[in-house]
């Protein structure tokens, strides 16, 4: 890792001493997602699976009562059509029966026994085929001539509704009818009419206990026939139980008797409270031995549209309420399920988010402490750098002046001696000089310090500085130069980059002990970390080449291998690649010569600034290890 990147920027830009960081501050412990997150979506996920089955058992209920609720307006009309029916049957009975000659020549004279021997056979065939309970022949006067269905009792007189009606209108009339001794009968009476001549009425009526029996099994439903009290005589209602062979019981109920059902015996949960329910219009549900039977009641009027009773449906809903329950455990079940399948997903993500999390937490936690200890080594390193820095001025600097002091005072004792002291002013003079020259090669390092960069011919900056290092070096020692064929211009502070150069020559033409030849190259290269294109301008020399324990410190800054050198030169070519974005990189076997390459960017980023403070360079704050 470069240096640039150690002070997180991109290897351009103004590069100053970093300032010691503080203490890493104490971690916060990382907050938990999960428990952030899973509460919440708990409570939502409960309250949308609550409202959800809310919604399902009230669906379930809007059904159900649906149901019951057409199951019972399906009885009040059955028994209306069934009504009619029977109705229907019993005027074609009539009409056919006043085509039959004889019995209308018997009524004609009241023949009590022309009219049984003629009607007998066809009662007893209406009675067992079509429920005809009830056969009568009055005469004009509204006193019975003939009773089918109990031949012994005639000759009183008949004040029934449907009867007084049908001599009022002269037409047939019939409806429902209470009779006397408490049984409720569907009647229709018709006008017989001769040549214009009235001859009498024919009643015929069938009791509702079979339409209720038929309603029980088209519909699946019980059926209980109720009478008001207030509509019949407890005397002639026992009367009448007796006749018919019932065991009615006429205190199972306070304001109503059960004429006719179809369930034997009544649920004992039929209690009082139950029937004021029925009675007001208001179903009502009830159970019975482990089953479930949902009450529903419709009104009975008579043939004068006074309400007599209640037809009460008795409804078995055992199975539509388990199935009910059923499908609300299987919907609450499913929605439970869901919601527990979705907070596991949400849980398993929430989990690796939150592990995620705590790594980048801990990571970051780590980066702290980790830049908090570096800054603390980076001031001791820079302490210590700069101590060596003063240590090598001050070595460099004492011994010219130890020299300058001792010739100085052998000087004053030779006063007398004019040639001694001329030569001992010139080796004042030759030390002088030393600290002089010292001076001028730290103020030129100094120069690092400025950045102005410009479009560059690399050729001719090559060139100049090759004719430089070519008057300065005393050997002359031949330089190769090899260029690419296309002309290269790049982006870069020609000063710093032939002061680079410069350094490269000097450490070159050191390293080199024959008079073997220095070669200068510049290749297009990508930088091998990032890919980035670019040229790499690099010096090889044939020397001795370096150690491995050499080349690890090459860039320390004041160290030297020769006795004469400062240094400084290879720090101040690596701080220079870096001022331009780049790198320098370096091969040497021993015994086979060094290569010092600096790889250069094509052009730098517009972000780099042009100038720097005038510090002693980072790179050379701190030792770094040769790459």
């Amino acid at each position: 890792m470069g240096i640039h990147q150690l002070h997180g920027g991109k290897g351009h830009g103004r590069l100053c001493p970093m300032t010691p960081t503080s203490p890493a501050s104490p971690a916060r412990e990382p907050r938990r997602v999960k428990a952030r997150f899973m509460v919440p979506l708990a409570l939502v996920l409960i309250f949308i699976m609550g409202v959800f089955a809310a919604a399902a058992l009230w669906v379930e209920a809007d059904i159900r009562d649906q149901d019951i609720a057409e199951r019972t307006a399906a009885v009040e009309k059955l028994f209306v059509q069934k009504l009619d029916k029977d109705t229907n049957l019993m005027i074609a009975t009539m009409r056919a029966m006043m085509t039959n000659q004889a019995i209308a020549q018997a009524f004609r004279k009241g023949d009590r026994q022309a009219l049984a021997r003629q009607g007998d056979p066809l009662f007893a065939s209406l009675r067992d085929n079509h429920r005809i309970t009830h056969l009568y022949f009055t005469g004009p006067d509204l006193i019975n001539l003939y009773r089918f269905h109990s031949p012994d009792e005639f000759g009183d007189q008949i004040d029934r509704v449907t009867t007084l009606k049908a001599k009022e209108r002269q037409e047939a009339v019939h409806g429902l009818e209470l009779g006397a001794l408490g049984t409720l009968t569907l009647r229709l009476v018709l006008p017989w009419r001769e040549d214009g001549r009235l001859l009498g009425y024919i009643e015929i009526g069938e009791e509702i206990e079979h339409l209720i029996s038929e309603i029980r099994e088209s519909l699946s439903v019980d059926m209980l026939v109720l009478v008001d009290k207030k509509t019949v005589l407890p005397e002639q209602w026992r009367h009448g139980q007796a006749l018919m062979q019932r065991a009615g019981n006429w205190d199972r109920f306070a304001t109503q008797v059960a004429l006719a059902q179809t369930i034997d015996p009544l649920p004992a949960a039929l209690d009082e409270p139950t029937l004021e329910k029925l009675l007001a219009g208001r179903p009502s549900e009830i159970k019975e031995r482990g089953r479930s039977l949902h009450l529903s009641a419709v009104s009975i009027e008579d043939v004068s549209q006074r309400q007599i009773g209640k037809l009460v449906a008795i409804r078995d809903i055992t199975a539509l309420k388990s199935t009910f329950n059923w499908s609300i455990v299987a919907v609450t079940a499913i929605s439970l399920l869901s919601a527990l399948g979705m907070l596991g997903v949400f849980y398993l993500a929430l989990d690796r988010v939150e592990r995620d999390y705590r790594r980048q937490h801990d990571l970051e936690h780590q980066l702290l402490r980790f830049n908090a200890e570096y800054g603390r080594i980076l001031q001791l390193e820079k302490l210590s750098a700069l101590g060596t820095m003063v240590g090598g001025i001050a070595h460099q600097l004492n011994n010219p002046l130890v020299g300058v002091v001792n010739l100085a005072q052998l000087a004053e004792r030779g006063v007398d001696d004019p040639a001694r002291t001329r030569e001992l002013l010139r080796e004042i003079r030759g030390a002088g000089e030393d600290c002089r020259a010292f001076v001028k090669r730290m103020l030129a390092f100094s120069k690092v310090s400025c950045f102005d960069s410009k479009a560059t011919p690399m050729a001719a900056l090559i060139e100049d500085t090759v004719l430089l290092f070519r008057q300065t070096e005393n050997r002359h020692l031949p330089v190769e130069v090899k260029l690419p064929e296309e002309p290269v211009v790049l982006t870069v502070d020609p000063i710093l980059i032939r002061h680079a150069l410069f350094n490269l020559l000097v450490n070159a033409a050191q390293a080199t002990s024959d008079n073997g030849a220095i070669v200068i190259s510049l290749e297009r290269e990508n930088d091998p970390e990032r890919g980035v294109p670019g040229w790499s301008l690099a010096v090889s020399d044939h020397g001795r080449g370096m150690s491995p324990e050499v080349m690890e410190k090459i860039f320390v800054p004041f160290y030297t291998t020769h006795s004469d050198g400062t240094g400084l030169g290879l720090p101040v070519v690596q701080h220079v690649a870096l001022l331009h974005n780049g790198q320098v990189s370096v091969s040497s076997q021993s015994g086979h010569g060094t290569r010092i390459a600096m790889w250069l960017p094509n052009s730098l980023p517009e972000s780099l600034p042009n100038s720097l403070p005038d510090t002693l360079p980072h790179s050379l704050s701190s030792p770094l290890p040769g790459s």
